[in-house]
C-alpha cells in the first residue's frame, strides 16, 4: 500500500506542474473548477459572519474600482464592502471580492484602492491559493486526502479537511498565508493590471508607504506577511517603465472618487 501510495504521489506531482505568469514553476493538486468552488463557499460564509457595509457612497466607489481592474481580467466578479475598521481586502477564487471599509482610510484615492484590489485579483490569476494547498498537502503528507478528494466530489472528510486548509470562514487572511516570493509576484500582475484598468500605477509605491504609516508599531494587517516596505517599493519600481507604458497605453481613465 506504502508503494502504491508512493507512486500515486509521484505521478500526481509531476502532472500538477504548472507555470505561473511570471514564468516561476508551481505545484497544483487542484482543478481551477474545485478552488473556485471553495472560494464561493468560503466567500458566503465570510458575508454570513462579518457586517456588510450598506453605505451607497462606498459600495458604488469600491465597484467601480474593481470593476475596472477586472474588466481586464475578463469574466464577472462579485464586490462587498465589509463594515469593519480593519485595513484589508482579498480576492478569492471564483470571481469573488472583499474590501474592509478600514481600507478606505489608507487608500486615499482611486488608483491606491486599485492597487490594492489589483494586487489581490493577482494572487487569484496567478493561482497562488491552489498552489499554497498543494504545498501544504504535498509536505505534510495530505496526498491521499487529496486523491479522495479529486477522485469523489467535495463532501465528506476529505472535502472538510481541505476546505479547513484553506483557512476558509471567519479568518481574515482568507487562504493561507502566501509566502513572500507570491506576494511580490502578485505585486507586480497587480501593478500591470491597474495600469492596463487606467490606474496611475505610480500611486503604488504611495499606497503601500501609507500602509507601513497606518501600522505604527507594527504592520497593518494587510502587511503583516508581506515583504518589507522597502523590498516592496524596490520592485515595484523595478517594474514602472513597463507598467507607465501600459498605463498610457489604456483605452480610459476611471474616474471613481
Amino acid at each position: 500500500m506504502r508503494r502504491l501510495i508512493a507512486a500515486f504521489s509521484l505521478i500526481l506531482l509531476l502532472v500538477a506542474c504548472a507555470t505561473s505568469p511570471l514564468g516561476r514553476s508551481q505545484l497544483k493538486l487542484f482543478s481551477q473548477d474545485k478552488v473556485a468552488e471553495m472560494g464561493a463557499a468560503s466567500y458566503q460564509q465570510i458575508k454570513q459572519e462579518e457586517p456588510v457595509d450598506r453605505s451607497a457612497a462606498n459600495n458604488r466607489y469600491v465597484s467601480c474600482v474593481a470593476d475596472a481592474v477586472t474588466a481586464v481580467t475578463g469574466g464577472q466578479w462579485e464586490v462587498t464592502v465589509f463594515d469593519s475598521d480593519q485595513v484589508n481586502a482579498f480576492a478569492l477564487p471564483g470571481g469573488k471580492i472583499g474590501v474592509y471599509e478600514g481600507l478606505l482610510d489608507v487608500a486615499e484615492t482611486d488608483d491606491q484602492l486599485a492597487t490594492v484590489i489589483a494586487h489581490e485579483v493577482g494572487h487569484v490569476i496567478a493561482g497562488h491559493g491552489n498552489e499554497r494547498i498543494s504545498q501544504q498537502y504535498a509536505t505534510q503528507g495530505g496526498l491521499q486526502a487529496v486523491s479522495a478528494f479529486l477522485g469523489g466530489g467535495g463532501g465528506g472528510a476529505g472535502g472538510q479537511a481541505i476546505m479547513s486548509a484553506l483557512g476558509l470562514g471567519a479568518q481574515v487572511g482568507i487562504l493561507l498565508p502566501f509566502s513572500r516570493t507570491q506576494e511580490s509576484e502578485a505585486d507586480t500582475v497587480g501593478l500591470e493590471l491597474m495600469a492596463k484598468a487606467g490606474f496611475d500605477p505610480r500611486q503604488s509605491v504611495q499606497l503601500w508607504q501609507n500602509m507601513a504609516q497606518a501600522g505604527g508599531e507594527k504592520p497593518a494587517e494587510f502587511l503583516s506577511t508581506h515583504p518589507s516596505n522597502q523590498s516592496r517599493i524596490q520592485n515595484l519600481s523595478s517594474h514602472m517603465n513597463q507598467a507607465l507604458q501600459l498605463y498610457r497605453q489604456a483605452p480610459r481613465n476611471p474616474s471613481c472618487g
